[in-house]
């Protein structure tokens, strides 16, 4: 038995606490044309099972505290599942495949089937817990489950060159890297006190402008939405990013946080970033959990041009990877925020760029292609995933993207219209990167014609009776229904009269009156909307 890495301990817990889910599924499916040899496969998967050590381990508590076991080789069964499917139903069984919840003290964190259409069509879906794979794993697992297909098609078992360290051996590593949690002097704690002064007074969590009011316990249910951004305004991010010594990451990055603040976010914006987590060659072929997430935060006060902005953010991203040994489950731990069921810690927006080795898979006999697995969980309110593509001779080809978003709170169409709100305004910042963020263009066409021509059109007749005096002839129609709530409080129109009328003949006895200024200091609440209404009677 050996220790669970950092990483692993926060999924471990997490899996513990809300019991078994796909949110922390990977699934990938690939799409075989040709003849497939369904032995020389279970061989090959059970090849790539022997070589790393991660597929093959389970998670048993000692003390309250999760470690890793490593089956042995003889002990486990390849798990490969062979069942026919017809195509109607193909995307259906793809969904129930990836949302299969693992059970981390029992089952392999992988698993294998092959959707059988035809003779000469299947799909082959892999899903791997997060605990046991990361984003870059399924590069190295791609070329070893190619290698060992084509070896085992041919009569042999794969040669090739024994790993240098296991997953276990990482995680001791680590652990001698960082130091002990009690000593002051260790690299651990010299990089929290940066992350503790740096992200001293977080916000909570950011008031986006969701559909729905953010549930006592969040589901984690989600849903994605594709989405692109051209390649001219993929050559003048490039050419932005140059010009000011940043990376089109930041510029993004930037990008996002502007849009948030416009969007009622607050001034004050804390994203997550996943960091790779491979600080040394010897991991790169290795299958692991090894990425880390970083708590970017971009303040937004005071209105700075896009270009300050952006010298603000290259900043806060390079001393940020220079402090990223820092586990983001222990960070959680020693900053300890107010805990909530309903929102992800620290942050709720993540914004990452898929900048791993895509896997490459070419099995002899067999024409592939990628098979899009639907899904529907989303560990955070909103993500964004982005993949630049190039032409031919390096030239800029667009940057593809995926929103994952919690349905709990968004709608497709909210989604939709941010990310068109995003685009717009990283192209007014590419154009003109001086212009303050509160005056960068998030407009959707139509929107500035009917704000201010349409809901400003000061042409349409108005009713004469006053305001107060329509509020009481709907409070005499419908007294008890619904006038006002906020989360804790609710109103029906009778009670918001009666309250109001008591307010406003308590504002008499204070010599209020027509022509006489009333100052109201009330947070957002049934309070407030009872104190205006009092005001204007």
């Amino acid at each position: 038995m050996y220790p669970a890495s950092y990483a692993q301990r926060r999924l471990w817990f997490l899996a513990q606490l809300e019991g078994p889910s796909a949110t922390y599924n990977l699934p990938t499916a690939l799409r075989f044309r040709g003849v497939m040899d369904v032995d020389a496969l279970r061989a090959a998967l059970g090849d790539v099972l022997a070589r790393h050590e991660s597929l093959r381990t389970v998670f048993r508590p000692r003390d309250d505290e999760p470690m890793q076991v490593v089956l042995p080789v003889e002990q486990i069964t390849v798990p490969l599942t062979v069942r026919p499917v017809v195509p109607e139903e193909l995307e259906e069984q793809l969904a129930v495949v990836a949302g299969r919840p693992f059970d981390l003290e029992h089952d392999l964190p992988i698993r294998a089937e092959l959707l059988r259409l035809g003779p000469e069509d299947q799909v082959l879906v892999l899903v791997a817990h997060h605990i046991a794979a990361d984003g870059w794993s399924f590069a190295p697992l791609a070329r070893d489950l190619t290698s060992a297909y084509q070896a085992r098609c041919a009569g042999r078992p794969p040669d090739w060159a024994p790993l240098p360290v296991q997953y276990v051996d990482y995680t001791l590593w680590q652990q001698q890297l960082l130091g002990a949690p009690d000593d002051p002097g260790s690299l651990l704690n010299r990089q929290l006190g940066y992350w503790r002064d740096t992200l001293a007074g977080i916000p909570d969590h950011l008031a986006l402008p969701t559909d729905r009011p953010r549930p006592p316990v969040a589901s984690h249910r989600g849903a994605t939405l594709p989405f692109t951004l051209p390649a001219g305004l993929h050559a003048d991010l490039l050419t932005l990013a140059r010009r000011h010594d940043a990376t089109l990451f930041m510029v993004i990055h930037a990008g996002l946080a502007a849009l948030l603040t416009r969007m009622g976010a607050g001034t004050d914006i804390p994203i997550g970033a996943p960091v790779a987590g491979r600080t040394d060659p010897g991991l790169d072929d290795l299958v692991g959990f090894f990425v880390n997430t970083l708590v970017l935060r971009t303040r937004t006060q005071d209105n700075p041009t896009f270009a300050q902005l952006l010298a603000q953010t290259r900043t806060t991203n390079v001393d940020a990877y220079a402090h990223q040994d820092l586990p983001f489950d222990h960070l959680v731990e020693a900053l300890n925020p107010d805990r909530s069921l309903a929102r992800h810690p620290l942050f709720q927006v993540a914004l990452a760029f898929q900048n791993f080795h895509q896997p490459d898979i070419h099995l002899p006999g067999t024409h592939i292609t990628a098979e899009p697995v639907p899904t529907d969980v989303a560990p955070f309110d909103l993500a964004l995933y982005l993949t630049e593509r190039h032409g031919p001779t390096g030239v800029p080809a667009g940057i593809e993207g995926q929103a994952e978003y919690a349905t709990d709170l968004f709608d497709p169409g909210t989604v939709d219209q941010l990310l068109h709100r995003l685009e717009r305004l990283l192209a007014h910042a590419a154009q003109d990167p001086g212009t303050p963020v509160g005056d960068l263009d998030i407009w959707l066409p139509g929107e500035h014609h009917r704000v201010l021509s349409q809901w400003n059109d000061t042409t349409t007749p108005l009713d004469p009776t006053t305001l107060t005096r329509r509020f009481e002839q709907q409070a005499a129609k419908t007294p008890d229904a619904i006038a006002v709530t906020d989360g804790t409080t609710t109103l029906t129109y009778r009670q918001l009269n009666e309250q109001a009328n008591q307010l406003a003949h308590h504002l008499l006895t204070h010599d209020a009156g027509p022509e006489k200024y009333i100052a109201l200091a009330i947070p957002r609440s049934t309070h407030l909307l009872t104190a205006l209404l009092a005001t204007l009677k």
